[in-house]
């Protein structure tokens, strides 16, 4: 059994492609653990945030929040704007996950600016996807309208139904 915090990264990372997701948040925290034995923070981050994704698959949503919690941060002091988009996402899901709509939101929004400086259109997309989301499920048809066509217009290359949707919502005041 290898005890090197990458080999157990890309063990865990298999393990979630087979979505065996109990395994993969085993290696991602036993990865982290090693990542942050070595004092490498970044990689230790990042495997927090893979364990957070694997613990959310397994209906896990307080846990996926603790793992994730703080990583951006730690991305923000290497000024990696694409991992800090990518961490206040994933804390975003599990606070969604949690019903904690309104702090969701606020995560939702701020990873969907990052993802826009980073010049990352989907990720963007997807994200102000779920805010959209959000606003809908809590009653705010006309903010979830504005933010669902920007993240449209973030979208590169949309499907004919987006178009559609795009065209549709152009129409909501």
């Amino acid at each position: 059994m290898t005890t090197d915090p990458a080999q157990l990264a890309e063990r865990g990372k298999r393990a979630f492609e087979e979505q065996e997701f109990e395994k993969a948040a085993m290696l991602f925290q036993q990865a982290a653990d090693g990542f942050t034995l070595g004092r490498n923070g970044l990689l230790a981050a990042e495997m927090r945030n893979s364990l957070s994704v694997a613990l959310l698959k397994m209906n896990r949503p307080q846990e996926a929040l603790d793992a994730a919690l703080g990583t951006d941060s730690i991305f923000a002091g290497a000024a990696d704007l694409g991992r800090q988009a990518m961490a206040l996402g994933n804390q975003a899901a599990a606070l969604e996950s949690l019903h904690r709509l309104d702090e969701a939101l606020g995560k939702y929004e701020q990873s969907a600016k990052l993802f826009g400086r980073t010049g990352d259109g989907e990720m963007r997309s997807l994200v102000m996807k779920s805010a959209a989301a959000i606003q809908l499920k809590t009653g705010r048809v006309s903010e979830s309208a504005f933010k669902m066509m920007g993240a449209l217009d973030a979208t590169d290359k949309p499907t004919w139904l987006e178009r559609i949707l795009k065209f549709l919502l152009r129409f909501i005041k």
